[in-house]
């Protein structure tokens, strides 16, 4: 799973800052048809990585994302789609910060008081394809949240959306995610155990799965600015013709094959005839 971390200083939910003591993880989606992380989670203007992680969640041209003052909704992340097209999550909000998210139930309580939550981008419901890696996204991080707390995702109201909350009085009436979890044949109960499958390693990861993650990886480092303290021999190199870019692209931030490494040795052996 592959996690930023872009906390909404500039909410008004980020800055009552009060504490829970997690007991639980509640799952919540957008309701609005917009898998991309960047309608909602933009850095703040302060933040020292905020050019890195604009380059990873894209720019809301809307100025729209929960990141602005008056913004009295906020959950703890977001999954949903880079600017690549990859799907991720975003940490919005310190894991033990009393978040805005579950609204006031019929009991009186609130799961804000209790419960770290997280949003899912949701699409059209139509694409299993995106629905397989925003699920298997949501597993591993609840699974990592809990634990992180010593959480059984098993026991009794620990991990729960937010319309069971709304049946149990700690939520108010909305109706994610059963609206979308059995389009794809999935229950909150099939979450649940998958959760704890994880926790017990018994997901291991396929050989695909790997392959998928480190192609992504690759291809994020390949797209990376070189750096400059190594622009003088970066510009050697190319002006010599030691460094040759495939189709234009060099790739310094990424890893040389062998064949890559070969072919640079043999360019300044030719060089130094």
């Amino acid at each position: 799973m592959e996690q930023l971390k872009c906390l909404l200083t500039d909410s008004d939910c980020y800055k009552t800052g009060r504490t829970i003591i997690p007991k639980g993880v509640m799952v919540h989606s957008t309701g609005a048809d917009n898998p991309w992380l960047r309608r909602y989670v933009q850095p703040a203007e302060d933040d020292p990585n905020r050019e890195a992680l604009l380059k990873a969640l894209g720019v809301n041209q809307n100025g729209n994302d929960w990141n602005r003052p008056g913004m009295d909704v906020g959950v703890h992340a977001f999954i949903g789609r880079l600017a690549d097209g990859t799907v991720a999550a975003a940490q919005t909000l310190p894991w033990d910060h009393r978040g805005w998210h579950a609204g006031t139930g019929t009991s009186g309580g609130s799961a804000n008081n209790t419960h770290i939550s997280f949003e899912i981008c949701e699409d059209d419901l139509t694409s299993g394809d995106y629905f397989a890696k925003i699920y298997r996204s949501a597993v591993e991080l609840t699974a990592m949240l809990c634990k992180l707390y010593e959480l059984d995702p098993l026991a009794d109201g620990v991990v729960i959306c937010h319309s069971e909350g709304y049946r149990r009085g700690i939520a108010s009436g909305h109706a994610d995610v059963e609206h979308w979890f059995p389009r794809f044949g999935k229950t909150m109960d099939d979450f649940r155990r998958d959760v704890d499958a994880e926790l017990k390693g018994e997901n291991d990861m396929t050989q695909e799965q790997f392959d998928t993650m480190l192609n992504n990886w690759l291809g994020r480092q390949a797209r990376k600015a070189p750096s400059d303290w190594s622009a003088k021999e970066r510009g050697w190199a190319e002006e010599s013709g030691v460094m040759q870019g495939d189709g234009g692209a060099l790739r310094y931030k990424s890893f040389a094959t062998r064949e890559e490494v070969a072919a640079m040795l043999y360019r300044l052996n030719e060089l130094e005839k």
